[in-house]
């Protein structure tokens, strides 16, 4: 694929990952996990400002009626809003996860449920799980025996979900009920094998295509609801992390990456790393689904 792809955040995160459009707001929301900071791009001024969380950040959704509910650590936790003056470290926690050493990726159904994955350092395949929270201390398991628990989203009318554990190198769908946030029938949707990198963060267009980024192959890939590898964009970063749609239009394919692990010669060789990109693929997102409170 030949769309260009726009740095608009100069390179510099350790783990940039989580990106998701606040259309109230009309800015990216984005995180750094390793410095533990969320950031909030808004692409009238081009201007990035961060605050730290006090701990290793990873997800984020919208939450409705304001504010931002969050997966730090091994909790999940309600951070005020741009309008509070509360800084985001005062967030109130809401439940703890029981398994791995944090969260990692995570997003909303079409109900507002959270759902959040985890993930350890320590090599224990099977160790984690994807979770939804259901309500203040109370986490259920919805797909167990997971490794690495990385990127989710549900088709447009939101009867798939598509769900990466990266130690798999594939992408897997499940049929899920909506009304109750079940997901069953766990299978094989995108292989990876033959990839440069291994999947990470994902999101799914208007047309019900699934955007996969290449850890470690710098490509975003985008498969149709078949299965079917459609585009590939090469961007200038191999540590390509996560991706969503963004912009007025939601036709704007906003991409983090990070630099973590790399030595001085590599990241003066490849000075994009960490940076934020923008892609205009030609097709439209989805917005975000609010976290509804319990």
């Amino acid at each position: 694929m030949t769309a260009d792809v726009e740095t608009v955040v100069a390179g510099g995160a350790l783990l940039g990952e989580a990106p998701v459009w606040d259309a109230d707001a009309g800015v990216l929301r984005w995180v750094d996990i390793l410095r533990h900071e969320i950031h909030r791009f808004d692409p009238r001024t081009g201007r990035d400002t961060a605050e730290r969380v006090g701990g290793p950040v990873a997800a984020l959704a919208p939450a409705a009626g304001g504010g931002l509910l969050a997966a730090v650590g091994d909790t999940v936790r309600l951070l005020p809003g741009d309008g509070a003056r509360q800084p985001y470290g005062s967030g109130h926690p809401l439940a703890r996860l029981p398994t791995g050493d944090r969260a990692n990726d995570g997003k909303c159904d079409p109900y507002g449920r959270f759902l959040v994955g985890t993930l350890t350092e320590r090599k224990d395949p099977g160790a984690c799980a994807l979770y939804r929270l259901d309500g203040p201390d109370r986490v259920t398991p919805v797909i167990s025996g997971v490794t690495v628990s990385n990127g989710l989203d549900w088709s447009p009318d939101g009867t798939r979900l598509y769900f990466a554990d990266t130690p798999t190198l594939a992408v897997d769908v499940l049929d899920y009920d909506p009304e109750c946030g079940l997901a069953t029938g766990r299978r094989p949707f995108a292989d990876l094998r033959d990839a440069p990198g291994r999947p990470d963060g994902l999101t799914v267009d208007a047309e019900g295509g699934v955007w996969v980024a290449l850890v470690r192959g710098g490509e975003v890939r985008r498969y149709t609801a078949d299965g079917r590898l459609d585009e590939v964009v090469r961007l200038p970063a191999r540590l390509v992390t996560s991706c969503a749609f963004g912009g007025p239009e939601l036709a704007e394919l906003y991409v983090t990456s990070g630099r973590f692990g790399m030595t001085d010669d590599e990241v003066a060789r490849e000075p994009a790393a960490g940076a934020l990109f923008r892609i205009r693929p030609g097709v439209r997102g989805r917005q975000a689904h609010a976290w509804r409170p319990f």
